[in-house]
């Protein structure tokens, strides 16, 4: 069986979406009776062929990426990669007989699949991966209201439309109530991701991985820190932020402004293969986002075994148990954070109650279950 992937995400460009195709791939590798051609991004001028397995070949095209961007796509970014990667693709699909077409995000990739679907009689699935599904994040309302209709038309016409998360299911659901959709979640990888001893340290840390953006809602976790030393009493308090994004700057000014400068570690962008030491110095992990389909950086911290504090949103809601193995807040409430995160600091046994069982439930979780499960997929997908 022949796949065509379409994703314009893939390490070191883009987030989750990107680092999920990567473990995909390295799982389909083990298949071999899959051979999987990914149509991607490159990260610079050059075009790439990385050959990940000999049944698995990435094709990285130049977009005219900013090397300063690697974590956000433009939309000049996003309509680059869809001209030119409908243009390599369709001469993939000219020389190869493929199965069936697995796009990321239904837009554009999903719209690209759709359309080489039609030209060469290939079913295609869509993934929906967060953004690409109308009224997840208040950056594109204006362009939802405009591309909903295309976006209906490109589910109706898959072969399978697969979530990552319920959540992201039922707001798929309020675009199109008729549209039958599966749900694969985000794996895990749990022999890279795992727990440390914690040994004596002299302050309880948090840590928060993800791209600053306005919607991760990090800002009410800054405001929280400063709650924690003024008003609970734990001065020594800290907290690191992995990532970068638009929002970085006012974040740091807003540690400044708020006192709490000394407090907060901005980490910027780390590589991959260096997040599980950064969880490993944390104790707890909070993710107080506003929208998340499934929050990849969300399982990597169950895995290593830290209690979580987030929101109740997209796939959350099926990886933590409030109150077993960490404590859901009120959105936009900086107060709440505050009072779940007292709860975790001033309590070492609870944490170590939380981080076990966060950790026996990333076990049941795996990329090479994913894996299977597209597999399964592809091989019903009928045009």
């Amino acid at each position: 069986m022949r796949i065509l992937f379409l994703n314009y995400e893939y390490p070191p460009l883009g987030g989750g979406a990107g680092n999920a195709t990567e473990y995909l791939l390295r799982e389909y590798a083990k298949m071999p009776d899959l051979t999987v051609d990914l149509v991607t991004s490159s990260h610079d001028s050059e075009e790439r062929v990385i050959q990940v397995a000999p049944n698995v070949t990435v094709y990285a095209l130049p977009i005219g990426k900013d090397a300063q961007a690697l974590h956000y796509q433009s939309m000049r970014d996003l309509l680059t990669y869809s001209f030119k990667g409908y243009a390599f693709a369709k001469g993939l699909m000219q020389e190869n007989r493929y199965d069936a077409i697995h796009a990321f995000f239904t837009v554009p990739c999903g719209v690209m699949a759709w359309r080489l679907g039609k030209r060469f009689k290939v079913p295609y699935i869509v993934s929906l991966r967060g953004a690409d599904v109308p009224g997840y994040s208040e950056r594109f309302s204006l362009l939802y209201a405009f591309i909903r209709p295309l976006v209906r038309r490109v589910w109706r016409d898959a072969a399978r439309v697969v979530s990552n998360s319920q959540g992201l299911k039922e707001l798929a659901l309020q675009t199109n109530p008729a549209q039958e959709i599966g749900v694969i979640p985000n794996g895990v990888a749990t022999d890279e991701f795992k727990p440390s001893e914690k040994g004596m340290k002299d302050a309880v840390r948090v840590i928060c991985v993800s791209r600053l953006t306005p919607r991760k809602g990090i800002r009410y976790l800054v405001e929280a820190m400063r709650i924690l030393k003024d008003e609970k009493g734990i001065a020594d308090a800290k907290l690191t932020i992995v990532g970068e994004g638009d929002e970085e700057a006012e974040l740091k000014s807003l540690a400044a402004r708020l006192g709490i400068q000394d407090a907060v570690l901005f980490r910027g962008r780390v590589a991959h293969d260096r997040l599980p030491q950064e969880y490993n110095a944390a104790d707890i992990f909070c993710l107080p986002s506003l929208n998340e389909g499934m929050s990849n950086t969300l399982l990597e911290a169950l895995a290593s075994g830290l209690p979580i504090v987030a929101t109740v949103t997209g796939g959350t809601h099926e990886l933590v148990q409030d109150g077993v193995n960490g404590f859901f807040v009120e959105m936009q409430s900086a107060e709440d954070i505050a009072e779940k995160l007292a709860r975790l600091m001033t309590d070492p046994e609870l944490r170590q109650r939380f981080g076990a069982e966060s950790r026996k439930r990333a076990e049941a979780m795996s990329w090479r279950v994913v894996a299977e499960r597209y597999s399964e997929v592809y091989g019903q997908a009928k045009y």
